[in-house]
């Protein structure tokens, strides 16, 4: 085993791995969105039941020192890997029936636990599988792959999609067709990494750990109790309250016809301009934003990148009352995607901040789990809201809904200097 290990480059497995975590995620948080809608689902249902897919990413950080106690990193992977292969055939083959939807959603929630579940033992196996020089050079090529997977998934996916409805004149059967092929994609990994992973010395089974009493009450003591606790907590859960609204409802505005208000493109212009152009902007704006915290600190960038999250919201206002030609959808949703990537930075960033002392890792795991709550809670209300007030004053109530997220950086603890 030892020798597996040592003799495997990273280049084999770290791609892969980080690939096949990104495509669940923005299968079930985001391509379902697109074809609940094709198939005919309300604003309403879409926005309630999507946006309870971020629970298990939520409170994940529960159960991530089972993953650590029982078994390996590699078993984790593996057997959760095969897992997300049947949850995604199930939700292929669900397509074809009468009651589509709650089976579907049955498949994906079962999915997305399983889904967090793989992030946790891949992160633990990236730091038992690689030395220290080897994860400083790869923590950008895991998230290069993670991000073209998610390109892959909300980009080329609805893409292929669109064109199969075009072709076969049957909705549902395309998309049964498109994440069936995510899911064989899933397959194949799970078949690669059985026989690639290697086994890392150090991945082994802590059953004598599993006696020993985890120190939940010590590591959630520790974070509920540091200072200014209540204005850290309002900023993860206000910082995106607009844009969590907006991310939920605009692949739907995209897609609605235009005389129930939305801007009428087919499933492949989606796929373009929101799921390729739209991430490939998000990149990019991310990529600048840790630029300029690297050189100015994270203090000075606060309310400029925030600042440069919240306002292009004002796009979809436009948008919504002119519904613009297609020429102009582009540039108008990649700009707001470049600013929100640009923007989500700095929010990255104050949450590592944050997460300091003994329990730091869990700390972090905490932060990540309240920020997806700020994700899902107000995803809920997203569709009741749009469908009582329509698009064009609902977009304007996404753009006011950033006011409060942009207050509570006047109370949060940050030292002058910080990350410079």
């Amino acid at each position: 085993m030892t020798q597996r290990s040592i003799s495997r480059s990273p280049w084999t497995f770290i791609p892969t791995l980080y690939f096949a975590s990104g495509i669940p995620y923005v299968i079930i948080n985001t391509v379902s969105v697109i074809f609940y809608k094709r198939m005919g689902v309300d604003n309403v249902q879409i926005a309630l039941w999507t946006s309870f897919l971020y629970l298990p990413w939520v409170i994940k950080m529960f159960w991530g020192p089972v993953v650590d106690i029982y078994s390996t990193k590699r078993t984790w992977i593996i057997t959760s890997q095969f897992a997300m292969f049947f949850c995604l055939f199930l939700v292929a083959f669900s397509l074809q029936l009468p009651n589509f939807f709650f089976i579907s959603l049955a498949a994906l929630t079962l999915g997305a636990f399983i889904s967090a579940t793989y992030d946790i033992a891949t992160d633990g196996f990236y730091l038992l599988a690689l030395n220290l020089e080897q994860q400083a050079l790869f923590v950008g090529i895991r998230s290069l792959f993670y991000r073209l997977a998610v390109i892959f998934g909300s980009g080329i996916l609805v893409f292929l999609a669109g064109n199969l409805e075009v072709y076969l004149t049957n909705i549902s059967v395309a998309w049964s067709l498109t994440i069936g092929l995510a899911a064989l994609i899933l397959l194949i990994v799970f078949i690669f990494h059985r026989l690639i992973l290697p086994f890392p010395d150090e991945d082994t089974t802590h059953q004598q750990t599993a006696r020993e009493k985890i120190p939940f009450v010590k590591i959630f003591t520790s974070y509920f109790t540091q200072e200014k606790i209540i204005a850290i907590l309002a900023f993860i859960l206000l910082y995106r309250f607009g844009e969590a609204m907006l991310v939920k409802m605009a692949s739907l505005f995209l897609l609605d016809k235009l005389e129930a208000g939305g801007l009428g493109l087919s499933t492949s212009d989606v796929g373009l301009v929101y799921g390729t152009f739209g991430v490939i902007s998000l990149i990019l704006g991310g990529v600048l934003g840790g630029t300029v915290i690297s050189k100015y600190g994270l203090k000075k960038c606060l309310w400029p990148m925030a600042i440069a999250m919240n306002l292009p919201n004002i796009f979809y206002v436009y948008m919504a009352y002119t519904q613009p030609s297609l020429t102009l959808i582009y540039p108008l949703v990649s700009l707001e995607q470049f600013g929100y990537g640009f923007g989500f930075t700095a929010f990255s960033v104050y949450l590592m901040y944050i997460s300091q002392g003994e329990y730091k890792t869990s700390h972090f795991a905490i932060s990540t789990g309240i920020m997806s709550l700020g994700m899902m809670l107000p995803g809920l209300i997203s569709g009741y809201l749009q469908q009582a007030v329509g698009y064009p004053i609902f977009f304007i109530l996404v753009c006011l809904f950033t006011i409060p997220g942009m207050i509570s950086m006047l109370f949060i603890p940050l030292k002058e200097g910080t990350n410079k």
